[in-house]
């Protein structure tokens, strides 16, 4: 570091190790911690997975945020029910409120028309993306969670660089061309130096409503594989649930059964928070 360091990262081109990129929130806004869902390819559960995981942290008595990333394809608000539109002010933009308390901040939420197709290039959404962390008023949330766009183009690159993640939970299925694309994810993740903290397996088996038993109707299950050759400690396992996808359907994810990702959130809340005190 320089000898007279102005602390002011964004004028300096110095390569120094104290070096902080992420940009900061909106100054009004209180978040202690982020979490990022992604995945290497698009239609395997990760919009679902942020819901739930973020349904599982409400009941759980912490205040709770979703930050849609996904700006083309945006399905969060359709999930939760919500139809009403952002409000904003000179101070900032209000994110939209869940039944149950769960702050949101969307594209659809912005739009006029849910339908209307966001045709943009990745410079403007990543920009967009930004503009959610730093333009919106945050309330005092415990966890966010980012549902990313999949892939590992512009806009997880900005998010990775941007927002300051304690780490990320890639969501999957157990195809292998799936657990190929999921590698693809993880080892962004570990060029930037984001922790991985778990894994989560999608459409991972069905149950028989006769007898009870699964059945692994993409063949054998890959996750714990995964997560051995990646070191990650924390892997869930969802199947097909009509139930589930019946409540995300009816804008009613708030009222889903189940305890597919209880496990995995109070894992990672509490190696974010062991992260925090170290």
């Amino acid at each position: 570091m320089a000898e007279e360091c102005s602390h002011d990262c964004g004028s300096c081109n110095q390569d120094c190790s104290q070096r902080d990129m992420h940009k900061k929130p909106h100054e009004l806004s209180n978040i202690k911690h982020v979490i990022g869902i992604v995945s290497g390819k698009g239609g395997v559960g990760k919009s679902m997975t942020t819901a739930m995981l973020s349904v599982i942290a409400r009941r759980n008595g912490l205040n709770t945020a979703i930050m849609d990333a996904d700006v083309t394809g945006p399905s969060i608000p359709k999930m939760f029910g919500i139809t009403e539109k952002a409000l904003g002010s000179d101070m900032g933009i209000l994110p939209v409120m869940s039944k149950t308390g769960i702050e949101i901040m969307s594209m659809n939420v912005l739009l006029e028309e849910d339908t209307e197709p966001v045709i943009w290039r990745g410079p403007v959404i990543a920009g967009t993306v930004l503009q959610f962390w730093t333009d919106v008023i945050w309330n005092d949330v415990d966890f966010m969670f980012v549902d990313m766009p999949p892939g590992t183009g512009d806009v997880p690159l900005s998010i990775y660089q941007s927002l300051p993640l304690d780490g990320i939970i890639i969501v999957s299925t157990p195809q292998e061309l799936v657990s190929m694309i999921v590698q693809k994810a993880a080892h962004m993740a570990e060029k930037m130096n984001i922790p991985i903290l778990g894994i989560v397996e999608n459409m991972s088996y069905a149950v028989c409503p006769d007898c009870g038993s699964k059945i692994e109707l993409f063949g054998k299950s890959r996750a714990e594989e995964l997560a051995q050759q990646f070191g990650i400690a924390n892997v869930a396992r969802v199947p097909f649930d009509p139930e589930l996808t019946n409540c995300a359907d009816r804008g009613l994810i708030e009222l889903f059964e189940g305890e597919y990702l209880d496990k995995l959130f109070l894992a990672v809340e509490e190696a974010v928070k062991d992260k925090k005190q170290a």
